[in-house]
């Protein structure tokens, strides 16, 4: 550091007056880290707070500021007739010796931090999950349509809940959640879900993840067995993780999970998760033979059934599949729902329909555990159900979505044939595209990434070997025009990959054999959903 008789040159402090943080607070932060990383030594004079106003183009007030702050908190002293210095107190034996963060020290180091043995455990196996672009491109999936959402609508709601009274708005939010949102949410699953249920039997969550993670703490011990679906949902796997589940992977047929499978592999399992409206990434709706062969399962073992309807309100085709709640009469399946694909994500609002059995259970420790999701939000999505909009939301939704669904049918059927057989759907948000056996789905995943596709493999989900092989194509995200784009580049990428190859889409669909079975690829910050 140059020195001169005004004290300390200081060129590397700087304010950016385009930032909401005061310069006054910018300038003390930047002073006080040139004090702890040695730059400026114990005892060194620092400029007068009119140099220092000068040099900065600052108020002398906002530069006497800023001394006195860091004079409270120790790190400069003043001198009568001497001026200010950094303090003499940061100096140990006869030598400068600067705090150095904890965290920067065991960055530097190498040193991991010690974790409990669950987390520690869990952390390795986590598959990570990445942060969705600003703006919906093709093939994104889980994104609902932001586009068609009625805005205007949802700030006249939340300007009526800010003018009630503030002792009914600023209070602790309820931890089993708002009563007048677990009565919209009863009476929206009898009329459109056929779901039975009371009010008192719904909790709110922060999100369905949120609803997993207190699932895997409540009812699972480490080591405890669950039935999980290959591949299957990201999140909820790294969920049961934490919990210090054992996953057992069971395939995907066209009838859903493989309940043979899971009873010659685990019959004593504690739980068991399932997307059967939808499965998570594949599409296959489960079948009502299956759902029974599950239930019996359940009911045998003494196991619980998550069922996570997370799209269930968007079917194109006919009457919808019963839920599993709907056809259990055991009192095994706990539901979880979420309005962050019927309403927006940024809600983060999901909720459970609670067997009988844990009613008790979910509302004593919710009561201990949890504050509750904000009051707003969930009054606002109450009033949004009670009028009537929501019904109107979901039937616009399924509208549109209808018709960006088949956009991505016909824009597959025109591009596409020989490459990707994308597989018809009669729900969700998503469809599953099989590639040719030739290609090798993560580089088609990494290379059309390049190109602005978010195309994510399907390996990606796995936790085993999976037969299946191809992309997760949404098409709720963007509008049709942006679907049929999105195939083209595909489709040209496809045909470029080919042709770099030497293979012809003609001769490729002719193998007769399926790929062999893959292992997931290692855990990698790249493309992913939900």
């Amino acid at each position: 550091m140059v020195k001169h008789s005004g004290g300390a040159l200081l060129p590397s402090l700087s304010v950016d007056r385009e930032l909401p943080t005061s310069i006054s607070a910018q300038l003390a932060a930047a002073l006080r880290d040139l004090i702890l990383s040695g730059a400026l030594q114990p005892g060194e004079r620092l400029p007068s707070s009119r140099t220092l106003a000068r040099d900065q183009g600052v108020s002398r007030t906002t530069a006497v500021n800023v001394y006195d702050k860091l004079t409270a908190e120790g790190l400069i002293e003043s001198r009568v007739g001497a001026g200010a210095y950094v303090s003499d107190a940061l100096e140990q034996g006869g030598a400068a010796v600067p705090p150095v963060s904890t965290r920067n020290a065991a960055a530097l180091s190498g040193v991991r931090p010690r974790l409990a043995q669950l987390s520690s455990d869990a952390s390795e196996q986590y598959f990570p999950r990445i942060d969705h672009p600003e703006k919906p491109r093709s093939f994104i999936t889980g994104t609902p349509a932001y586009d068609a959402f009625p805005v205007a609508l949802w700030a006249r709601l939340t300007a009526r809940y800010w003018r009630q009274a503030r002792s009914t708005i600023m209070r602790y939010p309820d931890a089993d959640g708002l009563m007048d949102l677990r009565k919209a949410v009863a009476s929206h699953l009898r009329a459109n879900r056929g779901i039975l249920c009371s009010p008192e039997e719904i909790f709110i969550f922060n999100g369905a993840q949120d609803a997993f993670n207190r699932i895997g703490a409540m009812l699972l011990d480490p080591g405890d067995t669950v039935w999980f679906e290959n591949p299957g949902p990201i999140g909820a796997r790294n969920s049961l993780i934490s919990a210090g589940a054992k996953l057992v992977p069971l395939p995907i047929d066209d009838e859903g999970i493989d309940v043979a499978t899971g009873l010659l592999k685990a019959p004593d399992f504690r739980l068991a998760f399932v997307t059967p409206a939808h499965q998570h990434p594949l599409g296959v709706t489960m079948s009502l033979r299956r759902r029974f062969e599950l239930l019996r399962a359940a009911d045998q073992a003494g196991a619980w059934i998550v069922e996570d309807d997370y799209v269930g309100e968007f079917h194109y085709a006919g009457r919808p599949v019963p839920t599993l709640k709907n056809v259990d009469t055991s009192g095994r399946v706990i539901y979880v729902g979420t309005f962050s694909k019927t309403l927006f994500p940024a809600l983060r609002l999901g909720f459970v329909v609670a067997p009988p059995e844990l009613v008790d259970v979910f509302h004593r420790i919710a009561g201990a555990t949890m504050q509750g999701a904000p009051t707003e939000m969930q009054s606002v999505v109450a009033s949004f159900i009670e009028e009537g909009h929501f019904a109107a939301h979901i039937r616009r939704m399924r509208r549109i979505y209808g018709e960006r669904r088949k956009a991505l049918m016909e824009a597959a059927n025109d591009h596409l044939p020989g490459l990707l057989t994308v597989k018809a759907t009669d729900t969700g948000l998503h469809a599953f595209g099989e590639l040719a056996p030739h290609f090798d789905e993560n580089e088609v995943s990494h290379r059309a990434a390049v190109l602005g596709l978010l195309a994510s493999p399907v390996s990606r989900f796995a936790i085993g070997d999976v037969k299946q092989q191809g992309l997760i194509l949404g098409f709720s995200g963007v509008p049709p025009r942006e679907i049929d784009a999105g195939v083209t580049t595909l489709a040209e990428l496809l045909r470029e990959m080919n042709d770099q190859e030497g293979a012809r889409p003609e001769s490729s669909a002719a193998i007769p054999h399926p790929p062999a079975p893959r292992r997931p690829p290692e855990p990698q910050p790249s493309l992913s959903v939900r």
